[in-house]
């Protein structure tokens, strides 16, 4: 008895141990599989997304091209004369008037020039009275009969000589007052004064090419852009009209910094670019735009009326071109291609594929396709 229950015992406690581990392996797949059907029965739940309502208003039809900022006159101030720099009358970066004093080459030299020269007049002068007081007196005398007429011919030539040595004489005056002006070098123009280019103690040449300083006007300022030529007769059309509308906008920013007017625009297309230069002016009241920067320019052209605008990040790009998601009544979304007319300022004009009024998808598109269950939320502040 007690050989046999020792032999059937282990066999006894294995079978439970297999037929346990069969139940637990059987419990885990059933569990498993209501719930990997659970999740297949039930509908996926609907992505979050914000919306806007497509707005249908007026929107200006522009052109956009680069250009470089350019000043409406630019001189470098130059010593007339040769001498030495003794005074300088300005400040690095400081605005000037037209006329202002900017630098002073030794006068003196010049001084004594016109001293010299108005000495020369003076004498000359009297030399000149002498001889129409002699002139006079043989015009009598030849009444008289008292002396020949080629005597008073004679004195009428030396009185035409003496005049065109006065002449003469008033010119050299008039040089040496010029050069002598000339050494006070004063700004030819209204504008801001840039670096120093020569210090006060220097030698200066006359009609040199280095110059003193150079200044340039900021009030009004000029852009110089380029438009493809196939933009020419839009600009043309548009100019009909009146002065066409200019934006400036530096680079990286989004808003314009500077409004000004179209001036006009080049007479030929340069054939290796197939582009043609325009000019903006602008006031520059607050030195938006400094010379030699580089901007970009959207010259209005137009205006169109009533065109659908949605915000520009609703606009997906794929491989059929532009498209966004449409909201349905049923809250599911539609997937559609559109046109962009342009976008400008965070909004796209679209010319055709959406009606003024329909619900788009705005924010939310990555988790999007044809057919997909929308929750519209509130957008984030």
């Amino acid at each position: 008895m007690q050989g046999s229950h020792s032999h059937s015992s282990p066999s006894h406690r294995w079978r439970w141990i297999v037929g346990g581990v069969l139940a637990l392996v059987l419990l885990i797949w059933f569990f498993r599989r209501d719930g990997d059907g659970s999740k297949k029965a039930g509908p996926p739940p609907p992505v979050p997304v914000t919306a806007a309502a497509a707005v249908a208003r007026d929107v200006d039809v522009a052109l956009t091209g680069l250009g470089t900022v350019t000043p409406v006159s630019m001189v470098t101030v130059t010593s007339r004369v040769a001498g030495t720099l003794t005074e300088i009358h300005y400040r690095e970066g400081q605005m000037v008037h037209q006329g202002d004093l900017l630098a002073v080459i030794d006068p003196r030299p010049y001084q004594a020039l016109v001293a010299q020269a108005q000495g020369q007049l003076v004498r000359d002068r009297a030399i000149l009275a002498n001889a129409k007081i002699d002139l006079e007196r043989y015009q009598k005398a030849f009444e008289q009969k008292a002396i020949p007429e080629q005597q008073v011919d004679t004195q009428q030539a030396n009185v035409r000589q003496d005049e065109g040595v006065v002449q003469i004489d008033q010119a050299n005056l008039e040089a040496a007052q010029v050069n002598l002006d000339y050494t006070r070098l004063t700004s030819p123009i209204t504008g801001r004064a840039g670096l120093r280019l020569i210090d006060a103690g220097n030698n200066v040449s006359a009609n040199g090419t280095a110059g003193v300083v150079v200044i340039t006007q900021l009030q009004p300022i000029t852009v110089i852009f380029t438009l493809a030529q196939d933009a020419l007769s839009q600009v043309t059309a548009g100019a009909k009209s009146g002065p066409l509308r200019v934006e400036a906008l530096l680079r990286g920013q989004a808003k314009p910094v500077a409004e000004g007017k179209l001036i006009t625009w080049d007479n030929v297309i340069d054939p290796a670019t197939g582009t043609f230069k325009l000019r903006a002016e602008f006031t520059n009241a607050g030195n938006e735009l400094w010379p030699g920067e580089f901007v970009t320019i959207r010259l209005v052209t137009g205006v169109d009326r009533g065109i659908v605008t949605v915000p520009a990040r609703s606009i997906q790009s794929g491989p059929n071109g532009s498209y966004l998601f449409v909201i349905k009544p049923d809250q599911t979304v539609e997937m559609r291609g559109v046109e962009v007319a342009q976008t400008y300022q965070g909004i796209s004009a679209i010319r055709q594929g959406l009606a003024a009024g329909e619900r788009i998808v705005v924010d939310g598109q990555f988790r999007l396709e044809q057919g997909t269950k929308v929750a519209v939320q509130a957008p984030k502040s």
